[in-house]
């Protein structure tokens, strides 16, 4: 094969066969695919463009750009479309298990931890907070960086936490990307970024089955809080609050954070130190971000069936995902060269940043940090990670040595 040629999905290989490769190539990822969703793409366009060559730059630029747009996690997502690209629905399928389900295996084995064996209390954990604190630091900096270059967006961005540090409400997270995505609209709707080359277009899959899928999606979002409300049943009410948090992030899975603490906090179902101790024990796991839910799942759950909860509210947080990304492929090329779509969208980039701006004094900084030597290793976790480029699981384990022995 020419060096420069791109295998064309199936164009020597049998469905079995491509089915195996998937497989393969993906959970090999989902083991060592460390640093969050931003090295994930990397890791991804190198085993997938570089070396496996399943497709070109400008395909793969096209997928990752549909990810971006889409609400749900950007790294899980281009996983299903990549694996959708590959083998059709059952590799969409295969490559996001196998990228997902090592890290939610991590995940809950830990909250039976933290759930059954009562270790929240350890210095470790205190120090795994810590690291949250720096690497939401990180997100919020990066994120500025990209997607506040401007006086307009920066101003969004910090409205934006403002007005959700003085109402801490669930709704108003959701309102307030709206919002974004409104004024993003007006000021931006005739002036498009620049397109992506358009060489072999992400497009997968038939229009029907895709409209079934974003209709599904629609549906459940609208039905779920009814059936909760209704049914007066805890795993209503769990599935419920998952697939609307899965449902309504924008700008990766550091967003997330938010979200799902309004609605597991102040129900009851965690504490504010369970929460954050799970989210710091991710950032040192390889694979998505949001296998956290696992961890939440498992510490709501009581008793032998913990596991259970915890895969219960993993599929919950990633089944939108999957619905959207498999819903809008054969919709994508139509919309993207939108000049609104893009406008919107960069309103509703920089409000995401007010959102995490937002969440990382309350509850990251709020209840995790509790003097100056806390203060201090906070800082300096945030400069290995921005600074010195430190992988973030080596800056975890830094920080949890840190709490056991230096800050207890």
């Amino acid at each position: 094969m020419p060096p420069d040629a791109v295998e064309q999905p199936g164009a020597s290989k049998g469905r079995p066969a491509r089915l195996g490769e998937v497989l393969r190539a993906f959970l090999k990822l989902g083991l060592t695919s460390f640093g969050g969703p931003i090295a994930h793409l990397g890791y991804f366009h190198r085993e997938f463009v570089e070396k496996r060559r399943w497709l070109d730059d400008a395909a793969y630029a096209d997928t990752v750009a549909l990810c971006n747009f889409l609400p749900g996690p950007a790294s899980s997502q281009t996983v299903f479309a990549l694996g959708m690209r590959r083998a059709g629905l059952a590799g969409a399928i295969i490559a996001s298990l196998c990228f997902t389900l090592p890290s939610a295996a991590l995940m809950i084995a830990f909250g039976y931890g933290v759930a059954h064996w009562h270790i929240e209390n350890a210095g470790w954990l205190h120090g795994l907070k810590l690291a949250a604190v720096a690497v939401v630091a990180q997100a919020v900096w990066s994120m500025g960086v990209k997607l506040c270059p401007d006086r307009e967006r920066l101003t969004m961005c910090i409205v934006s936490a403002a007005v959700l540090l003085a109402l801490p409400i669930a709704w108003v997270q959701v309102a307030v990307i709206a919002a974004g995505a409104g004024v993003g609209w007006l000021m931006w709707r005739r002036i498009p970024l620049e397109p992506a080359a358009a060489s072999q277009g992400p497009a997968t899959g038939r229009r029907g089955p895709a409209l079934a899928a974003l209709i599904l999606f629609a549906a459940l979002l609208l039905a779920l809080p009814f059936v909760s409300a209704s049914t007066g049943s805890k795993t209503a009410a769990e599935f419920d609050s998952f697939y609307r948090s899965g449902s309504l992030v924008f700008g990766g899975g550091h967003v997330v954070l938010p979200l799902l603490r309004a609605e597991v906090v102040p129900r009851g179902w965690v504490t504010d130190d369970q929460f954050l101790s799970g989210y710091g024990a991710a950032q040192a796991l390889p694979g998505p971000l949001f296998t956290f839910s696992s961890y939440l799942g498992t510490v709501m759950t009581p008793g032998r069936w913990a596991w259970a909860g915890g895969l219960w509210c993993l599929f919950a947080i990633f089944l939108p995902a999957w619905l959207l990304i498999g819903g809008a492929l054969p919709f994508w090329e139509r919309l993207r060269s939108k000049a609104w779509a893009q406008g919107a969208l960069r309103g509703a980039n920089a409000a995401v940043v007010g959102v995490l701006l937002a969440a990382l004094y309350n509850p990251v900084f709020t209840t995790s940090v509790k003097g100056l030597p806390d203060f201090a290793a906070a800082l300096v976790a945030f400069g290995l990670l921005v600074a010195w480029k430190t992988p973030p699981w080596v800056v975890v384990m830094l920080a949890a040595a840190a709490g056991q022995w230096i800050l207890r």
